[in-house]
């Protein structure tokens, strides 16, 4: 006794952990602790930090939670400081497990960086700090004179919550000669006392007997409880009261309402009189139980007076007392079982739980733990989690009904971006009880999307000559991503463009999309440009997705037409072309060719006879420019004839080019300058041009009958070359020709030229390009002379004026 004194007398902490003989043990996730009852607030439990294997700078960032029954006292709680389990409230071994063998208050601890779950159980060991009691207030015992000595009368019993030695371990009675106490055992190791009569009673003597009863248990040190009882020594009444039966059994709902009769004992009593009326009572019955049941003494009925419960109670054991008017009695137990009901709903507790999860996290991340319990028993108590099928989670279950709840697939913001889950817990009673809870959780985005453009290949269409800084087109991408991972940036991809740098055509604005023009474009520079557009996101890291943009030209009628023959003479001179007076109507006397820069209608090209010397001589092809002869030739017809081309194309506006053309009418040499001379008489008698003329003509009639018989005999001394004009054999060098040359495809048209005439008279000078015979064979372009100046006519300063060949360009 002095020892345990000594050791109850020490401080908290470990010479606790010594002296009560706290000790632990890791099983398979489970940690057991035993202490005693009725220790101070801030008593060492254990060294839960250790035992879970944590030093102490863990304990406090790996966040331990102590997980505990909802709605039950928490009688324990961590002390972060030093990792030690304490008791926070004080415990009562007979309140929490009245008289259970075995004690346990059980609870989780979750270390919520690991998420693992340990469970604790602490058993609660008995201490003797309950004495035996009494039912308070002197007992009366009624004997009668006729009794025998060995008699045995039972005594009230005492209760003591505690268990084991500390319990109820025998009985003393003091103040009666005539009596004796027989303490037996029962078979649960109860101990009950009868009163033993060892000498005769005569009432006549003594009829009141004062007695005491004196019960002691075996706890250190040993603590008692005593009671009165007042023997009363009754005449003879020779028949007992007997119950029908020894033991009643009932079972009964837990929810029978109040009122309710639970069952009804029965005693008879052969005896007449006041010997035969017989009372009842309760000969032993808990505190808590006399609150619970009422009986009636004259009906022997058990009624409800409380409330029952089975997960407080499942069964009441007590005795009931049928006594006659004599003293006599008979005992009787009864037994009432508690039906357990599905009343319960299971009750669900949120352990832990994120209410945010990227959606590229990896199948099985844990988003919440959780707890469930149900009071019920049996299949009442058994539950089952779940939740909706469609969704991507998983429920898993751990120990002592924890589930996690974890992902099940991958998951995708941009197909949901948040959840609502329901979590239904049912019990398997009948009917079910549920409980629900609905957790959000919100998805994160990640940058998992690049830009998508609407189309695979976009193509824009602008005319030239567009303004500068005018925005031509606009490009859009979408990107399912959210906040800066769908901000889109655009950008153009360098090229190159002939030699020139794609950014100084065209722009982008990298927020809009709004593609802008740097400079005009020319059509006729180039037709379309290609290069791509980048959009790309503000993801980390970012994402981004071409796509390819073509720009097409559209052409205006910006260009005039270009007159390419007759060759624009570059001394002022007119064009010449010969026509022979023996020509048909029809023949082709010679060929406007011109182009354009520009393309398609505006391309399109006519010709018009605008001017002529006679009109209706000559007539132009409107889409050809072939100026052919209309009618026969005339003695009458001016020798030279001047026709002014216009070329237009079919733009709008239209623009349009002119040209002069000289057109000689002659069969032969001889004819022209004949012809020549007649003119320059009749044309102005008054000038001095006639005697120019005279002289001109005689001057090259010499040269040129000079020119005949050097021909005559370089053509003997090539006589084994080919025949003159044969244009298979001959090669004139420095022969002139007219020529017609293609552009873009067009066919060349030549006319050759064999022989060449100069006149020279003073201080001016005329060149005349004469045809002989009608060479019109076609050549190509190596056999075709260098030299092609046009046949050029010139006379007096205001005949040249009017001659000289003309390029009008109207815009």
């Amino acid at each position: 006794m002095g020892k345990t004194q000594k050791l109850w007398s020490c401080k908290e902490g470990i010479l606790q952990c010594l002296i009560l003989g706290v000790f632990w043990n890791v099983v398979s996730g489970q940690i057991h602790y035993s202490i005693p009852e009725e220790m101070q607030k801030g008593s060492f439990v254990g060294n839960i930090a250790k035992d879970l294997g944590m030093d102490e700078k863990h304990v406090s960032e790996g966040g331990l939670q102590l997980v505990t029954r909802t709605g039950t006292i928490q009688y324990f709680a961590f002390n972060f400081n030093s990792g030690q389990l304490q008791i926070s409230e004080r415990i009562d071994r007979e309140e929490i497990c009245a008289r259970a063998e075995v004690c346990i208050i059980s609870f989780q601890v979750i270390i919520e960086s690991k998420l693992e779950i340990y469970r604790v159980e602490v058993e609660i060991t008995d201490i003797n700090d309950n004495a035996p009691r009494f039912a308070s207030g002197k007992k009366k015992l009624r004997i009668s004179e006729v009794s025998i000595p060995g008699s045995q009368f039972p005594l009230p019993e005492a209760q003591d919550r505690d268990l084991g030695m500390n319990s109820i371990q025998n009985y003393q009675l003091r103040g009666g000669s005539h009596f004796a106490l027989d303490v037996q055992i029962g078979e649960n190791g109860a101990r009950h006392a009868e009163l033993v009569l060892e000498k005769s009673l005569d009432r006549e003597e003594q009829s009141v007997y004062d007695l005491i009863l004196i019960a002691t248990d075996g706890g250190d040190p040993i603590k008692s409880g005593t009671t009165e009882i007042q023997v009363i020594v009754l005449d003879a009444n020779d028949n007992a009261p007997l119950f029908t039966q020894p033991v009643y059994k009932v079972s009964v709902k837990e929810n029978i309402p109040k009122g309710s009769p639970v069952i009804t004992v029965k005693a008879t009593d052969i005896d007449e009189g006041l010997n035969g009326e017989i009372k009842y009572s309760f000969k032993k019955i808990t505190e808590n139980e006399d609150k619970i049941f009422l009986l009636n003494s004259t009906s022997g009925t058990i009624t409800l007076l409380g409330h029952l419960d089975y997960e407080e109670s499942s069964v009441y054991e007590f005795e009931v007392k049928a006594e006659d008017g004599g003293g006599l009695s008979d005992w009787s137990k009864v037994v009432v079982i508690i039906i357990d009901l599905n009343d319960n709903a299971p009750e669900l507790t949120i352990r832990f739980f994120i209410n945010a999860i990227h959606e590229n996290s990896p199948t099985g991340t844990v988003i919440a733990l959780l707890n469930v319990q149900d009071q019920d028993s049996g299949i009442n108590g058994e539950v089952t989690c779940s939740i909706p099928n469609q969704l991507p989670f998983q429920l898993k279950k751990s120990t002592d009904n924890f589930y996690s709840l974890v992902t099940l697939s991958d998951l995708d913001r941009e197909q949901v971006a948040d959840y609502n889950i329901t979590i239904m817990a049912t019990d398997h009673g009948t009917p079910p009880l549920s409980a629900s809870t609905v957790l959000s959780l919100n998805i994160l985005d990640t940058n998992d999307n690049p830009p998508v453009f609407a189309e695979l290949v976009y193509s824009f269409y602008v005319p030239e000559n567009n303004l500068r800084g005018a925005s031509i087109f606009s490009l859009e991408a979408v990107d399912p991503d959210w906040s800066e991972n769908s901000r889109l940036s655009y950008s153009i991809i360098e090229s190159q463009m002939r030699n020139s740098l794609l950014s100084s055509y065209v722009s982008i604005n990298s927020e809009t999309g709004v593609v802008y023009a740097l400079s005009p474009f020319d059509y006729e520079e180039f037709q379309e440009i290609r290069f791509l557009v980048k959009a790309q996101d503000g993801g980390s890291p970012p994402l981004s997705s071409n796509v390819s943009v073509t720009l097409f030209i559209l052409d205006q009628n910006d260009n005039a037409p270009e007159i390419l023959y007759p060759s624009p003479p570059t001394d002022g001179s007119t064009g010449v072309e010969l026509a022979p007076r023996s020509s048909e109507p029809g023949y082709l006397v010679t060929k406007v060719v011109a182009v354009d820069a520009d393309s398609g209608q505006n391309g399109w090209l006519s010709y018009q006879l605008i001017k002529a010397t006679e009109p209706g001589l000559f007539t132009v092809g409107l889409h050809t420019g072939e100026i052919r002869t209309t009618r026969f030739f005339l003695e009458k017809d001016v020798l030279k004839q001047s026709l002014v081309i216009l070329v237009k194309d079919n733009g709008q506006p239209p623009l349009s080019a002119s040209i002069t053309i000289t057109v000689v009418l002659a069969n032969s040499i001889p004819d022209i300058l004949t012809g020549l001379s007649n003119t320059a008489v009749s044309v102005d008698p008054q000038s001095d041009l006639t005697f120019y003329l005279v002289i001109a003509v005689a001057f090259v009639s010499c040269l040129f009958f000079a020119f005949l018989l050097v021909l005559l005999a370089l053509r003997l001394h090539k006589w084994r070359n080919s025949q003159l004009c044969d244009s298979g054999s001959v090669n004139f060098h420095g022969v002139p020709a007219s020529q017609f040359v293609g552009i873009d495809g067009v066919r060349a048209f030549l006319r050759s030229y064999c022989q060449e005439v100069s006149l020279t008279s003073g201080s001016r000078k005329s060149q005349i390009f004469f045809p002989v015979g009608s060479c019109t064979n076609t050549l190509t372009p190596q056999q075709a002379p260098n030299n092609s100046n046009p046949l050029l006519i010139l006379g007096d300063s205001k005949t040249n004026k009017e001659d000289t060949v003309t390029n009008q360009v109207s815009l």
